[in-house]
């Protein structure tokens, strides 16, 4: 009943057109700010996807490494057993280490690491190659794959390079660190192509053929510094996570890939509830909008209000009204901002309206994924608002002398 009669008032003219004027600023206002708060969340969710999407190229679903120091020991009969394990889909084992590459006088220190055959089962990189292909030649005819930032730092083409690279790695069996010829060991290797994921891979990276690495390394037929693996299904990640970590013992350590990128994952997370909290202020303007137009039309019904307290409606049926009366602006004005930022939304995915400035990004326009959970989230920062804001007003006109007096 209190419903009905919240939605009677919202319809009936008022004495003071004031009133209608500020109720309908709220509703606006509700509907800005829910649209504004869904499609910077949704915007927020594109580029969160992308991000990790661009990760997920690179870092394998599950990574064993050592517990303690660089290298881990596996041997064949390891594999066998991680290979038979559920959910599975593929393994690759590397070699990496921190590396000088350098071509004429131009030097860049990176990571090289070296792959086996099945690498491409577990990672992107051969699928984000831009020039050349992803050949990474033998142990005695080494061939290089290079991040673009690598690549431009060397000066080269990839593709087109002549004359071979010089890759130069500590030496671990050195007795001698003090001395240049004892301390580093150092190899030719030729180019074959680039690739670009991420600046935090192209800037750092290049990949090569395990042998070779290992060779230069020094490492033994069973050692390597990690055991990459791949899911056939990555909702069961963290299942095979601890199947894996009970399989090998405490001596490795077996992280998924948001282990991985705990630090990245968990920014990317504060970040965006920092962004709903900002936003959500809009919603708290709002509503002191709600509470002057819920204070005025208090004033505006008190006759109305004594007449149905002498009817039988007790006072807290009346604050209802008005709690009523509040919530019911919320939900034309966020329902309202609901749809128009649904519309906007898919009509970005679509035709993609707004662009990005400048031509350096991997994409040229901004990336947008709804979420109901979005949606949820901010009806519900709505209603409480709504709620609180029409709470105020709503207790006055309970406490208010509701007595019939005859002028």
């Amino acid at each position: 009943m209190h419903f009905l009669f919240a939605w009677r008032y919202f319809k009936a003219k008022k004495s003071t057109n004031a009133i209608n004027i500020i109720a309908w600023i709220s509703i606006v206002a509700m509907m800005i700010g829910t649209a504004a708060l869904i499609l910077v969340l949704s915007v927020f969710n594109g580029f969160e996807g992308l991000v990790k999407s661009l990760y997920s190229s690179f870092y394998p679903d599950i990574k064993i490494s050592a517990q303690q120091g660089k290298v881990i020991s596996i041997t064949p009969e390891q594999l066998r057993q991680i290979r038979a394990v559920r959910d599975v889909a593929g393994i690759s084992l590397t070699a990496e280490e921190k590396a000088l590459l350098q071509n004429g006088e131009n030097q860049s220190v990176v990571f090289l690491k070296g792959v086996d055959q099945d690498y491409p089962s577990v990672s992107g990189v051969a699928d984000n190659m831009v020039k050349g292909s992803f050949n990474l030649g033998n142990d005695e005819n080494p061939s290089l794959v290079l991040g673009a930032g690598v690549e431009s730092a060397l000066g080269i083409m990839t593709d087109r390079n002549l004359l071979p690279l010089l890759v130069y790695l500590p030496n671990k069996d050195a007795s001698n660190f003090l001395d240049p010829l004892n301390a580093v060991r150092s190899r030719t290797a030729t180019t074959t192509g680039t690739f670009i994921i991420q600046k935090d891979f192209d800037n750092k990276y290049a990949i090569s053929n395990l042998a070779f690495v290992k060779d230069m390394l020094n490492l033994k037929a069973n050692e390597y510094t990690a055991l990459e693996v791949s899911v056939k299904d990555p909702s069961n990640a963290d299942r095979l996570r601890d199947d894996l970590q009970n399989l090998l013992g405490t001596a490795y350590k077996v992280q998924t890939r948001y282990q991985q990128n705990q630090g990245l994952y968990s920014v990317m997370r504060a970040e965006k509830w920092v962004i709903y909290a900002v936003l959500s202020l809009i919603l708290v303007v709002a509503a002191f909008n709600m509470i002057g137009a819920l204070t005025m039309l208090v004033l505006e019904k008190e006759k109305d209000m004594s007449v149905l307290h002498a009817l039988g409606g007790d006072r807290t049926f009346i604050q209802k009204i008005f709690l009523s009366e509040g919530i019911l602006l919320a939900v034309i004005g966020g329902g309202i901002g609901m749809l128009l930022a649904l519309l906007i939304a898919l009509a970005q995915i679509k035709y993609k309206l707004i662009s990005l400035g400048g031509g350096s990004f991997l994409i040229d326009y901004f990336p947008v994924k709804i979420k109901l959970t979005d949606f949820l989230l901010v009806g519900t920062t709505v209603f409480v608002i709504a709620f609180i804001a029409a709470w105020i007003p709503s207790g006055k006109a309970a406490k208010r002398d509701l007595s019939l007096r005859s002028e």
